[in-house]
């Protein structure tokens, strides 16, 4: 449906008379360009792109692109036939570089491309870079379209700050939309949104996952990338549907109180003709340096953070994915590669900044003022850096010299985890402090641990083929290093399949390996992950204190030679403190003493090795007894039985805690 322009707009004259081709028409207001070319507009997809609307008494379609340089630019769709040059829209006598104007009786639907006459004398046919819907792949034609939808989420909404906040239980389920499921008649078929929410979000519900990953749903013209090279920045993929059928998916989840994270590539696109590259005929989005412009892992190219209109346009797309929908995150892809110019670079192949250092000062600005804006402005929101380096203050807020996401994957601890877990047991005494190093630093950042779609691709090996050791053993292994995962402080992530010890390495192509769930140990592997995320729920002491060292302690962290690591988690109270104990090795340790953190009667309130997870049964039924034996540094110990390659969680119990609280 066409819109009605509100306020005053600039120019509402037809040229010459309501015959002409293009009207002289324009949404933006000389604040809007003073935003856009200062790098400070942050909504420019309510300006930019295509608006279906009403001009004294017409409807048609205004179109504001962004070309600078070119000589020319020209409207072409279905609605002229493709015809070039017969829809020519008017340059703006500013200097903000803007082409504009007003399409009578061009409707949602049409489809159309710019044909831009370049500064190189060259002749280009794009995209519209703010378009919402583009053709289905491999047609690269954009679409007017809206995203006109009648919300039916506030409650969530109204809820969000606080389910969504930094000291609440965060397990995340990371998607891929294309392969999770596919049409079971016809597994070459992709599923819709629609079909998406009718499997996805009672299963994420059944799971209690609090959190759903989204990897790149923007729109992108080749599929082996899995989203991440993007030429549709503000467009949901058409090959699952429509923009509002996108919306209606993201409804769904938050009408059963899962929260939802959009995966977003602010570093990089593709050199795709009807793309972002080259623009308007000079480099426009991206940096004319090619040594700052041009990504060698990814062979795309790199934006241009220095340039102001540039990043005005990507927190315009962040915040529209928060503004038009409800995201309640970002994941921020490869941020290490925008902090440095020699990411990923030989010595003497990277470009340098005005000081002659490493850092992309450009893309630090931007980082800092996206995070500025989405958390100044959106209530409940987090961004999350995916990065991998050093780099000091990734969380830390933007006033404190930070560049303040609410989070950042815990890529260290990542990778030193799937290393000692690779390693047979009876080798694990000699790394046994790879996996107590992550502590030394867990508190440095607000981190995420993250098992993502990475670790599962390229002959990485699906999950349950990293570990070691005969069919049980690589299940007690796994179920193991998932208990490791969620009693350790940070939040959690888990790629799809790796909740059932999917066997495969995951491939896009085709669906989850879901008919494994009829054998023994992949079932109980799911029940175990769908445990594991109810304990993490329901003991505060799990993530009250996620990223503060108040709750995190070891109890015993040098016990090389049994391979066993004992430590609390603690909550805001005494009671919710937790005694978790991690055997490594596939022997069951008889009578083994720990210490306590206080004197109190403890029981075991979760065990890995329940025969319902495919375990052995080895379990804990008694009341444990504080025995005034020192054990370390704690005056009071107990001893039990750890079964073999296992995870226990102990609590105090519910009698004891009474009875501390009378004295």
């Amino acid at each position: 449906m066409a819109k009605k322009t509100q306020g005053k707009p600039v120019n509402t004259t037809p040229v010459a008379d309501r015959q002409a081709p293009v009207w002289i028409y324009s949404l933006l207001t000389d604040f809007d360009i003073s935003l856009f070319i200062s790098g400070k507009h942050f909504r420019l997809y309510e300006k930019m792109g295509a608006h279906p609307l009403e001009v004294g008494g017409d409807k048609g379609t205004y179109f504001a692109v962004w070309a600078p340089n070119a000589h020319d630019v020209y409207v072409t769709g279905n609605f002229n036939d493709w015809h070039k040059t017969s829809h020519r829209l008017y340059r703006r006598l500013d200097s903000s570089g803007i082409w504009e104007g007003f399409i009578p009786a061009v409707e949602k639907g049409t489809i159309y491309k710019y044909f831009i006459h370049g500064y190189d004398g060259h002749n280009y046919e794009k995209g519209d870079p703010f378009a919402t819907r583009w053709e289905h792949p491999p047609q690269t034609a954009s679409v007017v379209w809206d995203t006109a939808h009648k919300w039916k989420d506030q409650r969530w909404m109204k809820v969000r700050e606080k389910l969504n906040a930094l000291d609440q239980p965060m397990s995340v389920y990371e998607v891929h939309l294309g392969s999770w499921q596919r049409d079971p008649a016809d597994h070459t078929r992709i599923l819709t949104y629609k079909e998406v929410a009718r499997s996805l979000v009672p299963y994420l519900k059944e799971m209690e996952f609090t959190h759903v990953e989204l990897m790149p749903v923007m729109e992108y013209p080749y599929y082996p990338s899995w989203g991440y090279q993007i030429t549709g920045y503000f467009a949901a993929s058409s090959r699952h549907g429509t923009p509002q059928e996108l919306m209606e998916l993201i409804e769904e989840l938050h009408a059963n109180d899962i929260a939802v994270i959009l995966d977003w590539v602010p570093s990089h696109f593709p050199g795709d003709a009807h793309g972002l590259f080259k623009f308007d005929g000079t480099h426009l989005y991206e940096h004319a340096d090619m040594r700052k412009g041009f990504h060698p892992d990814w062979k795309s190219y790199i934006f241009n953070y220095d340039r102001n209109e540039v990043r005005s346009f990507l927190i315009s797309n962040a915040v529209y994915w928060i503004d038009q929908f409800h995201a309640d995150g970002l994941r921020v892809d490869a941020v290490a590669s925008m902090l440095y110019y020699d990411f990923s670079r030989k010595e003497g192949e990277a470009g340098t900044n005005i000081y002659g250092g490493r850092e992309n000062l450009g893309a630090i600005q931007f980082l800092q003022d996206l995070n500025e804006f989405v958390y100044s402005n959106y209530q409940g929101v987090h961004t999350i850096a995916e990065e991998s380096s050093t780099y000091p203050g990734v969380t830390r807020a933007v006033e404190d010299g930070g560049l303040g996401f609410g989070m950042k994957w815990m890529m260290g601890w990542m990778n030193d985890t799937l290393q000692y877990f690779k390693t047979d047991p009876i080798d694990r005494k000699f790394k046994h402090h790879q996996l107590t190093f992550s502590t030394t630093y867990a508190f440095t950042e607000r981190f995420m641990l993250p098992f993502s779609h990475d670790e599962v691709v390229h002959g990485k090996s699906s999950m349950i083929y990293k570990m070691p050791g005969d069919e049980w053993r690589k299940h007690a292994n796994l179920r193991l290093l998932y208990a490791y995962m969620f009693t350790q402080p940070g939040t959690k992530l888990l790629f799809m399949g790796n909740e059932f010890a999917q066997n495969g390495e995951w491939n896009f192509t085709r669906s989850l390996e879901w008919d494994l769930l009829q054998f023994a140990p992949h079932k109980g592997m799911q029940r175990y992950v769908k445990a594991l995320n109810h304990l993490y729920r329901a003991e505060p002491a799990l993530y009250h204190f996620g990223f503060s060292h108040e709750g995190f302690e070891w109890l015993s962290a040098d016990d090389a030679d049994h391979s066993v690591y004992v430590y609390t988690r603690k909550g805001a109270a005494a009671e919710d403190t937790l005694i978790i104990i991690l055997n490594m090795t596939p022997v069951y340790r008889e009578n083994y003493r720990i210490g306590l953190p206080f004197e109190a009667e403890w029981e075991e309130i979760f065990n890995s090795d329940e025969e319902i997870y495919f375990g052995s049964g080895k379990l804990n039924k008694q009341t444990f007894k504080p025995e005034p034996v020192r054990y370390g540094e704690r005056e009071f110990s107990i001893q039990l039985n750890i079964a073999p390659l296992a995870a226990m969680v102990l609590k105090q119990t519910t009698k004891q805690h009474k009875k501390r609280m009378a004295k």
